[in-house]
């Protein structure tokens, strides 16, 4: 195991399965972000006390490959909190060999809006 230490609490934890894979075998990367983007929905909704939508992403860097058969665990904070929307700073982290060995394996950054209940932008209450 690396002494690097995922930033934030764990928000959610998967299985990587075959279904998954790219042409190369690897898991797809396009899974890894749906991933980080259902954690960081999580983490937003929280703070925002409601309804959210992914806006952007600032930031994604695919650092390693994910195996099938990985235990994919998504690490995430509240990294700025603005009118109406929030930056989510996340991490994946894959687990292989029974937890064995873990790595990072992507980073980034996501950005949520506060909706009403019309779909509508709001303002984010005060933590």
């Amino acid at each position: 195991m690396s002494d690097e230490k995922p930033v934030g609490p764990a928000v959610l934890r998967t299985l990587a399965m075959p279904k998954d894979t790219n042409i190369a075998g690897d898991i797809f990367g396009g899974w890894v972000l749906s991933q980080m983007d259902i954690a960081g929905g999580v983490l937003a909704a929280e703070r925002a006390r409601g309804r959210v939508a992914t806006v952007a992403v600032d930031a994604m860097k695919f650092i390693a490959p994910v195996k099938v058969g990985d235990v994919l665990s998504i690490y995430g904070e509240v990294a700025r909190v603005g009118n109406t929307s929030m930056s989510i700073a996340l991490e994946a982290w894959s687990e292989r060999d029974r937890g064995r060995s873990a790595h990072k394996v992507t980073e980034g950054v996501f950005v949520f809006v506060a909706l009403d209940e019309v779909g509508q932008p709001q303002q984010i209450a005060a933590s």
